[in-house]
């Protein structure tokens, strides 16, 4: 059972496009996520599946991610330090590596470049990369998830707490597009209406938590379709459900307003 009473603006809502408002929604997080369906059309996400065997893939560290998840281009918690600092070096090698990749494999149309277009459109501004000493970020995961993801949010105030890129994060939006999506109706995105607190972390699990984090708390499911984008606040608890004999493939960046009004992206 709930622990309160539902609140009415946490849901998921599928629009034609996505717009300014759904942005500061979902920035101030009462809207728990807003789909898109047939973000890219079908002929598309064929197209760009037919180019993925091009890109270098590889699994997440099992010691850190129970669940296998294969995926392309890093992301910043891999290279964060115990302080809660990033390893600059060796992520800026990698990321400049994964865009080389990326150029290489001359997938067309970019799906990356085309939703951040649409996202920008959408806000009124042209989405800039998330910069680190004036280095830009990689953004743009591929990321394979059959077998689910656990419970987990992501906050890069929080998870570097110093502060990390050029710009000064407001809100986190994250995106995801996908280009092959489970047909049985599994492989679901769950979204809790529940932050991080201090006492979550006895139920720590590897990168994520244990469902009594959030138990009794509202949440959505949304079941993906190929074609769809997906928009939320991930500082929610969040996670993937597993879908056995099908495959998930995903493209996802990070989004965060500025204190200047701008959009940034990463991964």
């Amino acid at each position: 059972m709930p622990r309160t009473a539902l609140d009415p603006l946490f849901t998921a809502v599928d629009a034609p496009a996505f717009t300014d408002r759904h942005l500061a929604e979902l920035a101030a997080g009462t809207l728990a996520a807003v789909r898109v369906p047939d973000f890219l059309d079908r002929q598309t996400c064929a197209s760009v599946l037919a180019g993925l065997d091009r890109l270098p893939t590889a699994d997440y560290d099992h010691a850190r991610v129970p669940t296998p998840i294969l995926r392309f281009g890093p992301a910043l918690n891999d290279y964060r330090e115990p302080d809660g600092t990033l390893d600059v070096d060796r992520y800026l090698k990698h990321a400049e590596a994964a865009d080389d990749a990326w150029q290489r494999a001359g997938i067309r149309p970019d799906p990356i470049a085309a939703s951040l277009e649409r996202l920008g459109s959408a806000w009124g501004v042209t989405v800039s990369p998330a910069t680190i000493g004036g280095r830009p970020a990689f953004g743009g995961t591929l990321r394979e998830i059959d077998k689910g993801a656990l419970i987990h949010y992501d906050s890069v105030n929080r998870e570097f707490p110093t502060g990390l890129f050029d710009q000064q994060v407001v809100a986190q939006l994250a995106f995801n597009i996908w280009v092959q999506a489970p047909t049985d109706g599994s492989g679901a995105t769950m979204i809790w209406r529940h932050r991080w607190e201090p006492g979550d972390e006895r139920y720590r699990d590897a990168y994520g938590y244990r469902s009594e984090a959030v138990d009794g708390h509202q949440r959505v499911r949304l079941v993906p379709e190929t074609g769809d984008g997906l928009l939320f606040n991930p500082v929610h608890f969040h996670a993937v459900e597993p879908c056995p004999g099908q495959r998930r493939i995903a493209f996802a960046f990070f989004l965060a307003l500025t204190l200047t009004g701008q959009l940034i992206s990463w991964s």
